[in-house]
């Protein structure tokens, strides 16, 4: 009778044996033992005969200088570059190859022993200054010190001008004042690059400005005058309660110097931001506030409709004002 085999182990087998296949012959050796260097050192050799890479010849500049000391001649110095001139002076055969202006300049000069030249760095006690002939009146200080009391643009939050500053930080976005220092730097670029406007006379800018022929010689100045030229005097305010009945009444309030430009700015950033884009770039955004300004300056902007339209609303809320009895 055939022997029967259990369903159950035949399939253990099977499974083993694909387990097996599967695994790569070089999984399947017997791993070799390795022999350190504990077990067996490696040979030392022997200290009267050296090794491969410690039988190197000297550089040539080594070697002539040790020729040139058993000699007496000199040779070439290690810690610097040998010059051209000296090398020539050596060899005769070179000095006919060299150039006319080398072998005149080799013969006119005399062997006094010294360089007219270095090819190192200057030492670190010739480079410092000397107090006595520099005439410093603070020693240890290469330059003076400032005079007290300082000016009030040395300090180093303030090196910036006024106008500047605050349009800078109207400019940011996000809190990347890099890319809105960039932004202001590209303005003052394009208006101090840009043709002189020409002023309208309907549009008058503050009295006492500069022609507008010198106005791109001084961009700050350009900026300026057109910001306090549309910046408003006043703005509305709604007092609720004051008219009955819970309605609210306009009442004209005056604006500092801050308030005013910051109104103005906001107002050019807002014309400028609607206008297309010409072209692609980081710096698109600054030129079209550039043109505003300019444009106010000619006076083309709509800013100036908007002061007109804030004054207009301001007289004709002047009724609402009252005196206070005391």
């Amino acid at each position: 009778m055939s022997p029967r085999f259990s369903l159950l182990l035949s399939g253990r087998l099977a499974a083993s044996v694909s387990r097996t296949s599967r695994i790569p012959i070089c999984l399947r050796l017997a791993p070799h033992r390795t022999i350190t260097a504990d077990e067996k050192p490696l040979p030392k050799a022997d200290e009267a005969t050296p090794g491969p890479n410690q039988e190197q010849l000297p550089h040539v500049s080594e070697e002539a200088a040790t020729m040139g000391k058993i000699t007496g001649e000199g040779g070439p110095s290690l810690e610097q570059g040998t010059p051209v001139q000296e090398i020539l002076k050596r060899d005769e055969a070179l000095q006919e190859k060299a150039p006319k202006v080398m072998q005149e300049q080799i013969q006119s000069s005399s062997p006094n022993g010294t360089r007219s030249f270095s090819t190192c760095t200057r030492s670190r006690q010739e480079a410092m200054i000397s107090f006595e002939d520099s005439g410093l009146q603070t020693p240890g200080h290469n330059f003076d010190l400032p005079a007290l009391p300082l000016a009030a643009n040395m300090h180093l939050k303030y090196r910036y001008a006024p106008i500047v500053k605050q349009v800078t930080n109207l400019l940011m976005r996000d809190g990347k004042l890099g890319v809105a220092q960039r932004n202001m730097a590209m303005i003052l670029n394009h208006l101090r690059t840009a043709s002189p406007p020409s002023v309208n006379p309907d549009r008058p800018l503050l009295p006492g400005s500069p022609p507008a022929s010198h106005l791109p010689l001084n961009p700050i100045l350009y900026l300026t005058l057109a910001i306090d030229s549309v910046a408003p005097l006043l703005r509305i305010r709604a007092q609720k309660g004051m008219a009955g009945g819970g309605v609210a009444l306009q009442m004209p309030v005056p604006l500092a110097l801050r308030q005013r430009r910051r109104q103005a700015v906001m107002w050019i950033l807002d014309s400028a931001s609607k206008k297309s884009h010409r072209g692609s770039g980081r710096g698109g955004f600054a030129q079209k506030v550039a043109e505003e300004v300019i444009a106010i300056i000619e006076g083309r902007s709509g800013v100036w409709d908007r002061r007109g339209g804030i004054h207009k609303l301001a007289v004709s809320a002047r009724a609402n004002l009252t005196s206070r009895r005391r």
